[in-house]
Order: C-alpha cells, then sequence, then structure tokens
C-alpha cells in the first residue's frame, strides 16, 4: 500500500485545509465590513463607500465560492474563477451607474464618516491580504482571491484620498473620481482573472490517477 505523503496525498490535503481555515476568516471579515461600510455610505451619501462596500460583499461571495472550490479539480476551480469575474464585472459597473447617479444628483459627501470607515476597512482588509499572501501562487483559485484581496487595500486607500479631497474642496467631486477610479481598477481585475481562468480552461483535462493505475496492471 503507497504512503499517502509519498504520492502527494497528505501534502494536497494539508494545503487545502489551510486554504479553507483561511479563506473562512477573511468571509467574516468582509461580510462584516460590507454591512459596515454599506449603512456608513448611505449615511455619508459617499458613492466611493458604497462602491468599496459592494467590493466587501463581492469578496465575501468569492470567498464562499473558493471554499467550494477548494477542493476540486483545476477546471472547476477555472470556471469558479470565472463567476468570480463576473462579480468583479458586476461591481465596476455598478460603481459606473452609480458615479451617474450622483452627477444628475449631486451631493457634498461626508468625509469624517469616510476617512474613519475607510481606515477601518483597511485595518481589516489589510489583515486579509497578510493571511492571504502564503496561497497567492497556491492555484487558480486562490490567485484570483488574492487579486481580490489586493483590490481592497487600493480601494480603502483611495476612498481615504477622496475624504480628503471632499474636505479640502468642499465638493463632491473628489468622491465622484475616486469613484470612477475604483471602476476601472475592477474592469482591469476582472479582464485578469477571467484571462487567467480561460488559460486554465484551455490546459488539457488531468487524467486521473485511478485509471492510470488500472492501465498499468
Amino acid at each position: 500500500m503507497t504512503d499517502c505523503c509519498e504520492d502527494k496525498s497528505c501534502t494536497v490535503e494539508a494545503l487545502a485545509k489551510r486554504q479553507r481555515a483561511t479563506l473562512t476568516i477573511v468571509l467574516a471579515i468582509n461580510a462584516v465590513m460590507f454591512a459596515v461600510e454599506l449603512v456608513s455610505g448611505l449615511m455619508a451619501n459617499s458613492s466611493s463607500l458604497l462602491s468599496d462596500s459592494l467590493d466587501n460583499l463581492g469578496d465575501a461571495l468569492t470567498y464562499g465560492l473558493s471554499l467550494y472550490a477548494v477542493n476540486q479539480g483545476m477546471r472547476a476551480k477555472a470556471k469558479v474563477a470565472l463567476f468570480k469575474g463576473a462579480l468583479i464585472l458586476t461591481a465596476a459597473l455598478f460603481v459606473l451607474g452609480q458615479i451617474a447617479y450622483r452627477l444628475l444628483s449631486p451631493v457634498v459627501p461626508s468625509y469624517e464618516t469616510m476617512g474613519v470607515i475607510s481606515l477601518l476597512a483597511l485595518i481589516a482588509n489589510a489583515t486579509c491580504l497578510g493571511l492571504l499572501w502564503k496561497h497567492r501562487a497556491d492555484d487558480v483559485n486562490m490567485s484570483s482571491v488574492w487579486e481580490c484581496s489586493r483590490n481592497d487595500i487600493a480601494s480603502n486607500v483611495s476612498v481615504f484620498v477622496a475624504a480628503a479631497g471632499v474636505w479640502a474642496t468642499a465638493s463632491g467631486w473628489p468622491d465622484l473620481l475616486i469613484a470612477l477610479a475604483l471602476a476601472v481598477l475592477f474592469l482591469g481585475s476582472a479582464l485578469r482573472v477571467f484571462r487567467n481562468a480561460f488559460a486554465e480552461l484551455k490546459q488539457p483535462a488531468a487524467v486521473p490517477v485511478q485509471i492510470i493505475g488500472r492501465a498499468r496492471r
């Protein structure tokens, strides 16, 4: 009987277990921050803060899908990554819609709320990024998760910059410009996730180990 560690099955299972633990933690963090930023964004009338909250919702859904994909094959992981790309693309389109709405109904957002919440979100997402760092090159599933988490840091910093701009100019334009920049960031990220997933799907399917063993007999 072949020892499991000799054929790498122990190593693979240990890696999957670590991935599941990490994804569970970052999923919980993003779900909480989605609720906090959504309520705060509505109260502050901030397009960039609402955009950031939607990003956290998309990430929470993404991490849930990634938990499902941990024990799946590479093709299944690539298909999940495609769905993640679609979520990121949806976030970008929502942000663009929010910007269009605010152009028609301009308002000066609350820079105090934007600044405080963006710093809180930055701390939360920096924690997620640190947890995901070691998994960023594991496979297409975890690399797409890493892509989402890296975007979060940029989003949080951008919202803080928008808050400073609103304070300095007493207008909503910095908020809208940052929201537009976030939309562009989301679009670029979605394209990279799609490209990696399609590249993985083009690879020939792996032959199951059981079949190889039977063939040798």
